[in-house]
């Protein structure tokens, strides 16, 4: 009898939501945290299978490379957006690199990296990237070859997969000061295994997690073999001859399976022991080689490119279903908005976990005169049941005004208020475009007179009419490209990927160093192996239009100059192109001379001790069939790499007369190496990165004096009734943003929204610069309850007695 009540009591009390109190209703979150809360390092092994696994609902809103390009990412999002750029470009390198033997001499030998490349290759995935937990290239069975060997032309290893993730350093020996730093980093080779083990093999059913490996894997064509998209190059190499080389890839974004796939959430047991979720790209290769009979060559996928991240730090989403909120989401409804007066929308940063949202005025009503600004969630899941029923609630407007129908000229003193408001549009006018007449000094004498003349200034520069222009004209003020850092992080953590590892081959590999056995040393950064990686960041980030590797003379092995440089000329192609700029070699020309170059060069001449220190535990087959892992001889080892605040931001810039003429901010982040000496570090180069200025959202907000944002506090809200909220994905143009009202207003026409739209209040306001009918005197809060048709008892008794004592 006494375990019966046990029983029951336990089952009532998981009955009840994990909550701070007991009043919310158990929902699916409940259930979802449940489960995740069941596996740990310690059981995982004997779990079902099923257990091991979250519904593949439970992560949603994952980036699609269909929409990419034509929707804003959501900002809790961008995380995974690079999840999946880093998994594309990294299936571009290898598939381009696998098949570039096909543009090189045929010799008895293979061109393919050697392991050590593989292995820092995930490597920098994981260290450029504090947001990815994890990077595997898993090989189908028999399909890998390398030149780590000797005697193992043509041949392949049983299994390979090279993975590196990120480890938990608190306790770890190397760091004394018991702090975990993150920059400790597990890199093993998954195909190391005794011959026959099935636990082991991550082809088989027997392990239990490898979804990733499914995928994609093992791909058996039965009908066509050429199937595989291609991707076509054109080289133009530093002694100016030309190539055009075509390779297979990824599927393209434009077909319907599309190149990416997600894996469920699920426990990584025995690796990293962590809730984790991953992108699935597939690499292809042309196989079998070397036999003679091209006929009988053809594309296939041979290895699948993995990048992981932690599941924990990935939002969710609580509010109703609805627009930007579709089905499956498991998590839709948990919200605790009160529905009748209030609505919720999702706030980015909380990870999985409640609260990740605020409870806004539904329209018709507004906040209480207490209340600044809407009720965070995270606030309300705390709340105990009496602060929950008697709060969080809006009040009703009691006088909605309809919208004006009929727009007239604003007075002449109310223009001139706003004129006087906003004095830097009292002499603006509006230019002819296309801009023809160099002679017309207009254009140049309001370029910043305010945001609209600069805007004008922006969009009349072109491939044609830049070259009426001077050339320090083309080149905008820092503060024009205030936010680049933030929204443009992603696509600057690509080329600090490429940096990053860079600067780990140079300071880890050897070509000279002897190894017992047949195991030989990988040899030295090759021409293809860096056109490769500077391809694949353009073709991985839709975002990039142009990369670059620029070497410092004489550090690149057998040249002087060497400056791959890949780009593209229009967005959503297959067609690329490339060269090396080591070509051009004239003064004005030549990369060594550009400002970029030089302030990297300079700041990095000497002192090398605020560069990250990376630390990794490598761990290699013990020989060609795998067997068991052994450590590598340097055990542990460390490299120095540049991190995010290393780089350099250019200002906006036109290259006119350039590759990619048009308005852009690059990013470049340095890399190091050893001297001849394998002494000291020193400056090797650069790895540059090229985004479109007019793809940045443009903040137009009040902020504080020290911000260098040019174009702060150019909204046209009204200070006084209401303040200016930032809008993601209105791009490089006026009104992103939203007129929220103010503590102690109200929103009062009858509408579908509580704010006036930045867009729309921009437009209203031009017309009145113009002397045009407007609305714009109209587009302010009122003064909440000043007009209310509702009357307190105490008014009424007032007013008749008023009216008794006068009459």
């Amino acid at each position: 009898m006494e375990s019966l009540l046990t029983a029951i009591l336990l089952t009532s009390c998981l009955w009840y939501s994990q909550a701070q109190f007991g009043w919310q209703t158990r929902d699916p979150l409940d259930e979802i945290r449940y489960k995740y809360d069941q596996v740990t390092p310690d059981n995982c092994q004997i779990q079902q299978r099923a257990s091991l696994f979250l519904p593949d609902e439970t992560v949603t809103h994952k980036p699609d490379i269909k929409e990419v390009n034509i929707n804003p990412i959501l900002p809790n999002r961008t995380a995974l957006l690079h999840l999946h750029n880093m998994a594309l470009s990294r299936a571009f390198y290898w598939s381009y690199i696998l098949q570039a033997r096909f543009i090189r001499p045929a010799i008895n030998d293979t061109y393919d990296p050697g392991m050590t490349y593989y292995f820092l290759s995930t490597l920098a995935d994981v260290a450029a990237n504090p947001r990815i937990n994890a990077s595997t290239i898993y090989f189908s069975p028999n399909s890998s070859f390398s030149p780590s060997y000797r005697g193992f032309f043509n041949k392949t290893f049983p299994l390979f997969a090279p993975r590196t993730y990120r480890a938990d350093d608190y306790n770890d020996p190397i760091h004394l000061e018991r702090l975990s730093t993150l920059n400790t980093f597990i890199v093993k080779d998954l195909g190391a295994i005794p011959t026959g083990s099935q636990s082991l093999n991550y082809t088989t059913e027997f392990y239990r997690i490898n979804e990733w490996y499914k995928a994609w894997l093992p791909d058996i064509v039965t009908e066509r073999h050429d199937t595989k998209t291609t991707y076509q190059v054109e080289i133009r190499y530093a002694n100016n001859t030309n190539e055009t080389y075509t390779f297979h890839g990824p599927l393209g974004a434009e077909e319907e399976i599309g190149p990416v796939k997600w894996t469920r959430p699920y426990f990584d047991c025995g690796r990293s022991n962590k809730w984790i979720i991953g992108a699935v790209v597939p690499i292809a290769d042309i196989y079998p080689r070397h036999t003679g009979f091209r006929h009988i060559e053809y594309p296939t996928y041979t290895a699948a490119a993995v990048m992981e991240m932690d599941f924990e730090r990935i939002d969710i989403n609580q509010c109703p279903l609805g627009q930007g909120n579709e089905p499956p989401n498991p998590f839709a409804g948990t919200a605790q908005c009160k529905e009748d007066t209030t609505e919720c929308e999702p706030l980015h940063g909380f990870g999985f976990r409640r609260g990740g949202y605020q409870c806004r005025c539904r329209p018709g009503y507004r906040l209480p005169y207490v209340v600044r600004r809407p009720y965070l969630g995270e606030i309300i899941e705390r709340s105990s049941e009496r602060q929950y029923r008697n709060h969080f609630n809006c009040e009703k407007i009691g006088w909605i005004q309809k919208m004006p129908v009929q727009w007239e000229l604003a007075p002449w003193y109310i223009r001139e208020k706003y004129l006087d408001l906003h004095y830097n549009y009292r002499n603006f006018s509006w230019f002819p475009t296309p801009y023809e007449d160099p002679n017309d000094t207009t254009i140049r004498e309001q370029r910043n007179l305010n945001v609209d003349s600069t805007l004008k200034f922006i969009k009349v520069v072109n491939e044609t009419t830049c070259k009426l222009f001077r050339p320090q004209e083309l080149i905008l003020n820092g503060d024009i490209g205030f936010g680049a850092e933030e929204q443009y992080e992603n696509e600057a953590l690509m080329a600090i990927r490429l940096a990053n590892f860079i600067s780990s081959y140079l300071q880890i590999v050897d070509p000279e160093e002897v190894f017992p056995g047949k195991r030989v040393p990988d040899k030295p950064l090759s021409e293809d192996q860096m056109m490769g990686e500077t391809l694949a960041i353009v073709l991985g980030d839709s975002k990039i239009w142009s990369a670059g590797m620029y070497w410092e003379r004489n550090k690149f092995t057998n040249r002087t100059l060497f400056a791959p440089f890949a780009y593209k000329t229009e967005e959503n192609t297959r067609s690329f192109k490339m060269q090396d700029l080591a070509r051009l070699n004239s003064t004005e020309k030549v990369y060594l001379n550009k400002h970029w170059f030089k302030s990297l060069k300079n700041r990095w001449m000497t002192n090398f001790e605020e560069l990250e220190k990376h630390y990794l535990k490598l761990h290699l087959r013990h020989n060609e069939t795998g067997v068991f892992l052994q450590k590598f001889e340097q055990y542990p080892t460390f490299y120095r790499a540049a991190s995010l605040r290393h780089g350099h931001w250019t200002t906006p810039y036109f290259d006119c007369g350039g590759l990619v003429p048009m308005w852009s901010i690059s990013y470049s982040s340095p890399f190091f190496g050893w001297d001849s000496l394998r002494v000291n570090l020193e400056f090797k180069g650069v790895v540059t990165v090229t985004m479109r200025l007019d793809k940045l959202d443009m903040n137009q907000c009040p902020d504080d004096y020290f911000t260098p944002n040019a174009f702060k506090g150019s909204d046209k809200c009204d200070r006084e009734t209401s303040y200016c909220v930032p809008i993601q994905g209105r791009w490089f143009e006026t009104g992103g943003y939203k007129c929220e009202c103010l503590q102690g207003y109200e929103y009062p026409f009858e509408d579908q929204i509580t704010y006036y739209d930045g867009q729309l209040v921009e437009a209203e306001f031009l017309s009145l610069v113009n002397n045009n009918k407007t609305r714009y005197d109209m587009l302010k809060c009122r003064l909440a309850k000043g007009t209310s048709m509702t009357s307190s008892f105490v008014i009424v008794i007032l007013t008749v007695i008023i009216l008794y004592l006068n009459f």
